[in-house]
């Protein structure tokens, strides 16, 4: 009888063990109504050295700037800057008609970039923004129990994937554009 007590004592603490064990097993965590996957901003910055003179851009460097803006595949949302140390305005002029023919115009403030400019140099700098969600999709719930109500690991990971994808200016999920205040 005493045999048949230990073991009937042994299967119950062997069970018990195995519920509380298999319960903490990828359980949710997260029991706000929020998402932490949220999308990620990243810049990069792309640079190009041109020579200048008194008039601005020569002819041969206009064509290379334009050539880079091709192979660069200028488009919405991109940011044109200008380093240029003697604050040539015909050379902020000559970039700035080239960027126009994309639909885009020189920002003020040039971004720091490595490297040092001879003189008689000008910087131009593209300025490139993307949007994504790390860890997404996640499924690293292996476990269907959900004693505290959570959402899923993945929870949100669709909804913000789509919506850093499709913004055409990723900028806008950091900063919104500012309104006119008339209606279209």
């Amino acid at each position: 009888m005493n045999i048949a007590k230990n073991s009937k004592l042994a299967s119950a603490i062997a069970l018990s063990l195995g519920l509380t064990l298999a319960g903490c097993g990828g359980m949710p965590t997260n029991t706000s109504l929020y998402s932490v996957k949220q999308p990620v901003v990243e810049r990069t910055n792309f640079t190009l050295d041109v020579d200048t003179n008194q008039s601005g851009l020569s002819i041969n460097e206009q064509q290379r700037v334009n050539g880079w803006f091709e192979t660069m595949d200028l488009r919405y949302g991109d940011r044109i800057s200008i380093e240029d140390p003697s604050s040539n305005p015909a050379v902020a002029e000559a970039v700035n008609d080239l960027a126009g023919r994309y639909g885009l115009i020189v920002t003020g403030v040039a971004p720091t970039t490595a490297g040092v400019l001879q003189p008689g140099q000008a910087r131009v700098v593209i300025t490139r923004s993307s949007a994504s969600v790390p860890g997404c999709p996640d499924w690293s719930a292996k476990s269907d129990m959900n004693y505290m109500n959570a959402n899923s690991p993945g929870y949100g990971c669709a909804v913000n994937s789509n919506m850093a994808a499709m913004v055409a200016n990723p900028e806008d999920l950091l900063q919104g554009q500012t309104g006119t205040g008339r209606a279209p």
